[in-house]
Formats: structure tokens, C-alpha cells, sequence
């Protein structure tokens, strides 16, 4: 009776290998937020571990996705947008996702399944301009004047999904030409360039003790300002330019990660965000707007003024002509060339 305890600790390991859970590694930007009960939730439903990968900003995310694609670190990646997807499907990095999993909604994003929706435009500091008594600047070609050096602080294209937005949505404007001319200008205007939005918002805006009164942001941003005030403040701090070239329409959106070791779990995940209990939380943890139709949005969204129109280039021209133009922004901005 020698082989028993053997056989009964084989039994108890094998036992012990078929109930381990399985992890879901979701690559996300750096303002992905799911509140833990509805994480956990998820979880218990499916017997998963959910570890959550942030690479800073999307353009970052989107970098790290693609550097990664032989041996790929993630399953499922959220938070790539309308201006990112074309360079990760020309990477190879994204797997074909099945077609009702990103059925529905008020928006698409072709190769990913639309989990929400924003507009990238400029902010401005009201206290700032109230006190200095300068008129808010009415066209983009204003941000060039001597009156206006020195205010205005942007995101790096290379590194920034709203950098990116924001470069898009001037071109798509002005035409290439115009707008980098007009990009030069503003380089010899005193533009501050900041590698991502956190560091733009956080630290350059003079809402937040920086030193520029104008940064590119989110049009939803001034109801998060009202929404996370100590003060209970009855008007937002902040407001939006929606000046012509400054409004881009961003999707973001999730997609699976081509290799994945879960691909099943990843679909699952995918179902998960856009269900209507991950949908309702989006706009006040994210600052977005839910991509599912009848999402109701709390009252502080009536500080975020939707923009009637964009300057928004489809999917197709933002992939194909994403790195020239970002090559050319470098070298207009960055290192003064043409």
C-alpha cells in the first residue's frame, strides 16, 4: 500500500492545476479606471484574475503594444482610439474581433469594439485670463500673435494620443501645408511642448500651478473640474475653445492582442466594458462618454459643453498618414526645419 499516498498526492496536485485561475492581462493607458466591486464581479464570473498593465498614455500604450507584439505582454488591450488603431494593425499587434462583439452603439471604431467617446480641444483658465484682461482668442491664427506668446501648451504627437487628436484635427482643417506653417508660427510663439496630458494638465496648466493659461484637453474636462472640487463649486474654473481645427472626435476602443493566451477571457473582458453597469460609471471615472446607446450621464456633464462640429480625419487617412505627419510636426516644432 506504499504507491497510495502517492497516487493520492498526484490526485491532489492535479486536483489543485485544474482550479488555478486563469489571469487576463488587459494593457491599458494610465486614466483607466473600472471600480473594483464590478472588477471583482467580473472575476467571480468568469474565475479569472484580471491584472491590469498601464503604459502611461495611449500613444505610449500603443508603442509598448507594438514593441511587444512577438511575445506579446498583454490579451486585450483598452483605450486604443481612432488615431492609433491604423498604426497597430499596420504593426500586426491586433487580432480580428468578432463582429457582434462591437455591434451597437452611438460610435465604431473598425477593428476594436467602442467602449467611449470624448473630444479633445482646448482648455483655458478662466481666472488667468480674467485677471491678466486678455480677450480669449477667437480662431487658431490668434494663437500666433505676439499677445497670446507664451500661453498655450500642447502634447507630443509621438507620445500622446491628444497630441496626436489635436495635430489631426489642424491638419484636417488647414491642409498640410497651412497647418504646419501655422505649427511653426506657434512654434516661434512660444509653444511648450509636454511629452503626455498628465504632464500638460498637471503641471503646465495655470489652473494647476504651471505657467500656461491655454492647454489641449478634453471638452469634458471643465465638469471634472466642478465634479472633484473641494469647494462645491457651482461653475467650472475652466472652459473650452472650440475654435475650427481645434475639435477632435476620439473612440476609444477595445481590441484583442494578437497571440493572446486568452483569447476567450478577452472577449468576455471586451462584453464586460460595454455592458450598461461599466458604461454608467465611465463618465465620471474617465471623462468620457459611454459609446452605448440610453447611458444616462450624471448632472455634471451640463458643465461640459459637446462641441456641434469636428475636424476629425476617418480611420484610413489617420493610419497612413500618421508617421509622416508626426515626422514633419517633429521637425517643424521640435528641431525648427520645414
Amino acid at each position: 500500500m506504499k504507491w497510495f499516498p502517492k497516487l493520492v498526492v498526484l490526485a491532489l496536485s492535479l486536483s489543485g492545476l485544474s482550479v488555478q485561475a486563469a489571469e487576463l492581462r488587459v494593457l491599458a493607458h494610465s486614466s483607466f479606471t473600472v471600480d473594483k466591486p464590478l472588477l471583482v464581479a467580473f472575476e467571480k464570473q468568469t474565475g479569472a484574475k484580471v491584472s491590469i498593465i498601464k503604459a502611461g498614455d495611449a500613444g505610449e500604450m500603443v508603442n509598448k503594444l507594438i514593441l511587444t507584439k512577438s511575445a506579446p505582454i498583454a490579451d486585450v488591450v483598452f483605450g486604443i482610439d481612432n488615431s492609433l488603431i491604423g498604426k497597430a494593425e499596420q504593426a500586426g499587434a491586433l487580432a480580428p474581433l468578432p463582429a457582434d462583439l462591437a455591434r451597437g452603439g452611438k460610435v465604431s471604431l473598425p477593428g476594436a469594439a467602442a467602449i467611449d467617446y470624448g473630444y479633445v480641444t482646448l482648455n483655458y483658465d478662466k481666472a488667468w485670463f480674467a485677471k491678466n484682461k486678455l480677450p480669449l482668442p477667437k480662431s487658431l491664427n490668434d494663437l500666433t500673435l505676439p499677445a497670446y506668446k507664451n500661453l498655450l501648451v500642447v502634447e507630443n504627437p509621438a507620445t500622446s494620443s491628444p497630441g496626436l487628436a489635436f495635430l489631426a484635427a489642424t491638419i484636417h482643417a488647414l491642409g498640410e501645408d497651412k497647418a504646419f506653417a501655422l505649427w511653426g508660427k506657434l512654434r516661434d510663439n512660444g509653444l511648450k511642448v509636454s511629452k503626455g496630458w498628465t504632464e500638460a494638465y498637471y503641471t503646465d496648466f495655470s489652473k494647476n500651478g504651471g505657467g500656461r493659461p491655454i492647454v489641449v484637453s478634453y471638452a469634458t474636462s471643465p465638469a471634472a473640474e466642478v465634479f472633484y472640487s473641494k469647494e462645491k463649486l457651482t461653475d467650472a474654473p475652466t472652459g473650452n475653445l472650440l475654435l475650427p481645427g481645434t475639435v477632435f472626435r476620439q473612440v476609444e476602443g477595445a481590441a484583442l492582442v494578437k497571440g493572446s493566451k486568452e483569447p476567450k477571457l478577452a472577449q468576455q473582458f471586451i462584453a464586460f466594458l460595454r455592458s450598461d453597469a461599466v458604461q454608467k460609471a465611465i463618465p465620471t471615472q474617465m471623462w468620457m462618454y459611454p459609446a452605448m446607446d440610453n447611458i444616462a450621464l450624471d448632472p455634471v456633464f451640463k458643465h461640459a459643453e459637446q462641441p456641434t462640429a469636428h475636424d476629425t480625419p476617418d480611420s484610413a487617412t489617420l493610419a497612413a498618414k500618421q508617421r509622416s505627419w508626426v515626422s514633419r510636426w517633429t521637425r517643424v516644432v521640435l528641431k525648427s526645419g520645414n
